[in-house]
């Protein structure tokens, strides 16, 4: 069992959402439902938690009513080998919701994430900050994270 589980309170979507991002990220399962019962706050049988895996990083899901929304202030931060990567990750994860400056996003349910290719760190992390600095550049101007236009942006003379 991992040692740390991001826990994400919905207010009644907990079983949507996890169906919904199983259906997205490879390596993905259900692990197991528990609904109310009697007398809880919600209504008999819906779903309390949800537990599952996207890419074997373990979840749970609560639907505990509309007392806490979820803020761009913690985001999952999804990172991609290539463009195709990137774009899945972004079409689905943004559908629905809105699309953000420099690869954030918030889905439909308000949960905020970033798609990141690993090009844009290891861009970024070049010595010659000329180079780090064009890149930054580049990146500021783009939602969706574009590597071709990143190594462009790179490999531009100053």
């Amino acid at each position: 069992m991992q040692k740390i589980t991001p826990f994400l309170w919905f207010d009644n979507q907990a079983e949507e959402a996890m169906n919904f991002y199983v259906s997205i990220f490879k390596n993905s399962r259900v692990l197991g439902v528990n609904r109310y019962g009697e007398g809880a706050p919600m209504p008999k049988g819906t779903v309390m938690t949800a537990s599952f895996e996207l890419d074997g990083q373990a979840f749970t899901a609560l639907n505990g009513g509309p007392i806490f929304k979820f803020s761009p202030a913690i985001s999952f931060v999804v990172h991609c080998e290539t463009q195709a990567e990137v774009d899945h990750y972004w079409d689905k994860l943004s559908a629905g919701g809105k699309e953000g400056q420099c690869a954030w996003l918030e889905d439909k349910f308000g949960v905020s994430w970033q798609v990141v290719p690993n090009a844009l760190i290891e861009l970024l992390g070049n010595p010659d900050p000329a180079k780090a600095g064009q890149v930054m550049q580049a990146m500021l101007q783009m939602k969706k994270i574009d590597i071709a236009a990143l190594q462009r942006a790179y490999e531009a003379e100053n």
